[in-house]
This record gives structure tokens, C-alpha cells and sequence, in this order.
């Protein structure tokens, strides 16, 4: 059987369905979904949002040290955006809420994990069905970015602001990296393959994020960056 043939067979059995008035119709629940993020987002003010596991345990020194980091976050003026769930994302809403500060909740509905944590603003939590839908809102409204440890979900929406920015499809701002053993490895291999190896990455592109490993130092890459530039949206 020819490969050609081998295809034909594959389409047939997989008997691919004609497009449904319901995908149609899917269109406006997504619009729905961009009109009510964008309503509740633009009156926020000046956020920071913080990425990470939402497998990490509250013991965990990385649950630690993002609740240190929202706090000191809110300390300097900012809230705190998070995807709303457990694990790295309520230990940054926990923080700014005892702080005293902002405390948004992005939430997405999964059949797993994702449930909104106790430390949201009941005034700042929205629902999505679509991962791309949230994932503007992020990018749109926050000032900054802090990756802490994390898994695929965390990995999709740092690789998204950072493709953002090298394309100049946002206004760039800063990117943290927090945890020099989790990222060091990842690093090394973006710089002596992806770049110096491969050329599959500029070298000054390397300088869109920084590594760091205390609260101190995060926050205050972010200070810095806004002391000389002016708060905006990023779109």
C-alpha cells in the first residue's frame, strides 16, 4: 500500500465530520468571554503577574517565596494576577491579599486541579473556557511577569510573553525568572544550543528575562525597570 493510499485509508476511518453550526456559534462565547475580561481588567491598575505550579505544597520554599514576593510586591504598588488555582498561584494571592493589595484570579475550567483558591478578590476573579482568551488578559494587563517553578502550563505562558516581546507584538517589560536550580539547566541549553549552537536565537535575546532566586531581587528588577519607563498597557 502506497503511502498516498495509506492517508486515504486514515481520512476514511477517522471520518472527519463537516464543520457544525455549533463551532459557528462558539465564536461569540469567545468574544463574550474577551468583552468580560477586558471590562474587569482595565480597571485594575498596575499588576504583576506570577506564574507557577499549582502542584507546589504549601511547605514548599517556592510556595514560601512567591508569598513573600506578592507581599512585597503589593508593598511597592502593585497587585498580584495568577491563574487563580493552587499550589504557586494561591501562595502570590495569598500574599497580596494579606498585604493588603490586589489579588486577581484568572481561572480556567480543567477537568483537573483548577479550582479558585481562598485568597481572590471576589470582585477580581474571572472564569474562561479558552486557554488563548486568558492568555491575553495576562499579557494585556500585567507589568511584569515572575515565573516561578512550573510545569507545561507555566512553561506556554513564559514562552508566550517572551515571543510577544522579541516580535515587538507587545510593549516589552520585565520577565523574572525566580529559582536558578530549576531554570539553570533550561538556560544553559537555550544559550549553547537554541543560540550559539543552532542560531536559532538571537544572543541579545537572552536579555529579555532575568534569573534571580530572592524575593528582594525580583521585585526590585521590576522597580527598576519602571523607574525609568512609564506604567502602560502592554497592547
Amino acid at each position: 500500500m502506497s503511502d498516498e493510499e495509506k492517508i486515504k485509508k486514515a481520512f476514511e476511518k477517522k471520518n472527519w465530520p463537516e464543520i457544525k453550526v455549533t463551532d459557528s456559534w462558539a465564536t461569540f462565547k469567545i468574544m463574550a468571554e474577551f468583552v468580560s475580561g477586558f471590562e474587569k481588567m482595565s480597571r485594575i491598575g498596575p499588576c504583576v503577574s506570577i506564574f507557577g505550579s499549582a502542584r507546589t505544597k504549601q511547605d514548599h520554599k517556592y510556595y514560601l517565596l512567591a508569598e513573600e514576593i506578592a507581599k512585597k510586591l503589593v508593598a511597592a504598588g502593585f497587585g498580584v494576577i495568577t491563574g487563580g488555582g493552587p499550589g504557586i498561584m494561591e501562595a502570590a494571592n495569598k500574599g497580596a491579599f494579606e498585604a493588603g493589595g490586589k489579588s486577581v484570579g484568572l481561572n480556567i475550567e480543567l477537568p483537573f486541579e483548577q479550582t479558585n483558591n481562598k485568597y481572590l478578590d471576589h470582585d477580581k476573579i474571572i472564569n474562561f473556557d479558552y486557554f488563548f482568551v486568558r492568555k491575553v488578559m495576562f499579557m494585556k494587563y500585567a507589568q511584569g511577569f515572575i515565573a516561578m517553578p512550573g510545569g507545561f502550563g507555566t512553561m506556554d505562558e513564559l514562552f508566550e510573553a517572551l515571543t510577544l516581546i522579541q516580535t515587538h507584538k507587545v510593549a516589552r517589560f520585565p520577565v523574572v525568572l525566580v529559582g536558578s536550580e530549576y531554570w539553570g539547566g533550561l538556560l544553559k541549553w537555550m544559550k549553547e544550543t537554541m543560540c550559539d549552537q543552532e542560531k536559532n536565537v538571537n544572543e541579545i535575546d537572552l536579555d529579555l528575562f532575568k534569573l534571580v532566586d530572592t524575593a528582594e531581587e525580583a521585585v526590585n528588577y521590576i522597580l527598576d525597570y519602571y523607574a525609568e519607563m512609564s506604567i502602560s498597557p502592554n497592547f
